[in-house]
């Protein structure tokens, strides 16, 4: 009997201290998104995502979900035509995002926002001179699903 208290009691105490554990994890993790993020896209490190395009991660992660990103695209880059599932924000910074879509064709410079709405057919490249440079986000993960 005396051995079961104990096995209970020595149980329940290892229960307390993890759940403890826990909620001091989620604390941090909610004080650490609280807190303001400054990223500079000069110092941010690029990763390869398709030819010549790459992508420097600000926060969340675009192979899963929300996320916001760098983007480069290298000159005269042609990513064809492709939807994308979900919707993407962009701000160029530098060089010019081409667009393309049934509508015709945007030149977007830099301080320009562009809205690619999920499930839209279009076009997209870089400047064949300077490329492009922009910020990037999204509500869901990023895809390029190439259509004809």
């Amino acid at each position: 009997m005396k051995r079961s208290l104990l096995v209970v009691g020595l149980s329940a105490m290892l229960i307390i201290a993890w759940s403890i554990g826990r909620v001091q994890g989620q604390l941090e993790q909610v004080n650490a998104e609280e807190k303001a993020l400054f990223v500079s896209a000069d110092q941010a490190t690029y990763q390869s995502s398709a030819p010549g395009v790459s992508m420097a991660a600000i926060w969340g992660d675009a192979g899963k979900g929300a996320h916001a990103t760098f983007t480069k695209f290298a000159p005269g880059v042609d990513s064809g035509m492709h939807i994308h599932t979900n919707d993407v924000w962009i701000v160029v910074l530098k060089g010019a995002y081409l667009y393309k879509d049934d509508a015709g064709e945007q030149r977007v410079g830099p301080g320009s926002f562009l809205r690619v709405p999920g499930g839209k057919k279009h076009w997209s490249g870089g400047d064949k001179k300077e490329g492009a440079l922009f910020y990037e986000e999204s509500s869901g993960k990023f895809d390029l699903i190439p259509v004809k």
